[in-house]
């Protein structure tokens, strides 16, 4: 039952965002990305099977973490759009990469206090699977939004045709 309430929840969060001219830009919606992290966090805690008590301390050093990981990880966007040559994104790539592989090392530790160690192991799958249901959701969104295109462009071809 549970899965069925994220699901939907899915359901509602993607059109909020992929809107026909803005699909991949879900930076841009903060209220987007509200319901994205609430959906997530329902995800995860259902999959993970969360106690309420487990819960309340996880989110807080998991929100800590992820936040940490958006870092380093913007480190590389920015350098990559500030248009550093190959050679020092690949340096930059390697080491922020080491740096994502000592912060979870760090907080590995941390999560092992307040969760077992298999539900730390079934928080890598999760975020996978969570990713994966987010990007099918999207790409969905966005063939629906073509096949409108596609109706509409060919219904305007009609009408041009009569009009001729």
């Amino acid at each position: 039952m549970k899965t069925l309430k994220i699901l939907l929840l899915l359901l509602c969060v993607v059109p909020a965002f992929a809107q026909e001219d803005e699909a991949m830009e879900i930076d841009r919606d903060p209220k987007a990305q509200q319901k994205i992290k609430a959906a997530h966090a329902a995800y995860i805690t259902e999959c993970l099977g969360l106690t309420p008590d487990e819960a309340e301390k996880f989110w807080p050093v998991y929100r800590e973490y992820a936040g940490k990981r958006q870092e380093l990880r913007q480190q590389f966007r920015d350098a990559r759009k500030n248009g550093q040559d190959e050679k020092a994104l690949l340096d930059l790539d390697l080491k922020i990469k080491q740096q994502e592989l000592d912060l979870e090392k760090d907080y590995s530790g941390r999560f092992q206090k307040i969760i077992t160690p298999q539900k730390l192991m079934n928080l890598r799958q999760a975020e996978g699977d969570f990713r994966r249901l987010i990007l099918r959701q999207i790409q969905q969104r966005q063939q629906q939004i073509e096949k409108r295109h596609q109706m509409r462009d060919r219904s305007n071809q009609r009408l041009q045709q009569r009009n001729n």
